[in-house]
């Protein structure tokens, strides 16, 4: 029995490397509670606190956005999708 890939909730880009815009609404919601975090990390807290979690939101994004990319992420010459 084989398993089925998970929809991709991002976009290829068409040039470069990593991720487009959203293309289902997972995609939509993990951008929303990114931003949330860094304007509630930039609003609420200290310096050091705040520079943690901005990394550690960053890096989790990149690794969501790397796994749910369709095609993954790989550098592109803009040669179709």
């Amino acid at each position: 029995m084989s398993q089925k890939s998970p929809k991709p909730w991002f976009a290829a880009k068409r040039y470069g490397y990593g991720s487009g815009l959203p293309l289902r609404w997972q995609g939509w919601a993990v951008l929303a509670v990114y931003g949330v975090l860094l304007v509630a990390a930039i609003k609420l807290l200290g310096v050091m606190l705040k520079l943690a979690v901005i990394v550690a939101a960053t890096l989790i994004l990149a690794v969501i956005c790397a796994r749910r990319t369709e095609g993954g992420w790989r550098w592109r010459w803009g040669k179709g999708r």
